[in-house]
């Protein structure tokens, strides 16, 4: 009776998360400006939403091209996408001029902001809740052309609570040794395999479906984990790098879903996708560095508790992570079939 008050308050404080997480938005926003001919410009703004629900950003261009009512506005499966098609025949209608995100300031999102001309020329940053305005200011397109890429995946890896979870019950499963290096690089294998052909067209999956896999393989985790603080040795304390792998590939494919909800420029699509790639990377080194130190530091405290508050602490993880990934599992299969 006692485990089973336990998991149900688990469960909820997992449902109340899971709903606060739904309420701030993390996915990054988009607006694309791209100049077709000496004075047509096409313009693009992919904003994130959740079911019906969407935070309220609002681009602004400071020569009003924005205040106008968009030619087509349509909703996607996690996006609100509008478009504006521009005629302005005035010399260099973009130089000077400035770009605002209203309502950016107020949230936990970034908006990229890329901006093509005819001639080459390319301007290109991410906007942030400290900084939601930026000076437009073009630069002829030599050297590393996207570094926000290299930013993104960071920021995609650090705020995927979702993928941080797997790899958390990975290093709670697998320990601090030598075969949690086995199940990192082959989870990093396998989901930059599923990236790249996802990515380069070569591969394709529901981005619906994925992030309902995504949860689920969290759920398979955190049972694994479940079972060896029972002392229990299951299929992923046997072989961590096979499953790493294996869920790994789906994993890839949820990244490779958030890439294209940004977009690749068409004419650095290699080296966007490599930066991109090494951002997650990046991210996902800094979460195990903190995540390890931090397992670390407790053991002294660990040491001391008594032995009831020990096995407790060992085993509130597998069922606060199980919880919360099995709330996801049920959004989103429900998001999947809507």
């Amino acid at each position: 009776m006692k485990r089973l008050l336990a998991l149900l308050a688990v469960l909820a404080l997992g449902l109340f998360v899971a709903q606060a997480a739904a309420a701030h938005e993390v996915r990054p926003a988009n607006l694309e400006i791209r100049q077709e001919a000496a004075d047509r410009f096409l313009v693009t703004w992919k904003q994130p939403v959740a079911g019906e629900m969407a935070v309220r950003l609002v681009p602004h261009l400071s020569n009003g091209w924005l205040e106008t009512p968009p030619m087509e506005s349509f909703a996607t499966t996690g996006f609100l996408i509008r478009t504006w098609r521009v005629r302005d025949a005035a010399p260099n209608p973009l130089a000077g001029r400035s770009i605002t995100v209203e309502g950016l300031d107020r949230t936990i999102t970034d908006a990229l902001v890329q901006v093509d001309l005819a001639d080459g020329r390319r301007f290109e940053t991410i906007l942030r809740p400290d900084r939601p305005r930026v000076a437009l200011v073009f630069q002829a397109t030599t050297g590393l052309a996207v570094p926000a890429y290299f930013r993104l995946g960071v920021e995609h890896i650090l705020t995927g609570v979702d993928h941080l979870m797997f790899v958390l019950g990975l290093l709670l499963l697998v320990g601090i040794r030598w075969r949690l290096l086995q199940a990192v690089t082959a989870f990093t294998l396998a989901h930059s395999l599923t990236l790249g052909a996802s990515a380069l067209g070569l591969a394709h999956a529901p981005s619906a479906v994925i992030e309902a896999l995504v949860a689920l393989s969290i759920v398979f985790a955190a049972c694994e984990l479940a079972k060896a603080r029972d002392g229990q040795a299951g299929l992923t304390a046997r072989f961590p790098w096979l499953i790493a792998f294996t869920f790994g590939l789906l994993h890839g494919f949820a990244f490779a879903g958030a890439l294209a909800e940004v977009g690749l420029p068409k004419d650095a699509i290699p080296l966007s996708l490599l930066l991109f790639n090494l951002g997650v990377e990046a991210g996902q080194l800094i979460f195990v560095g903190a995540a390890i130190l931090a397992i670390l530091a407790l053991r002294p405290v660990r040491a001391r508790l008594p032995v009831v508050a020990d096995q407790l602490a060992l085993r509130l993880p597998p069922y606060a992570i199980g919880a919360l990934a099995a709330c996801w599992v049920l959004e989103r299969t429900a998001a999947a079939f809507a």
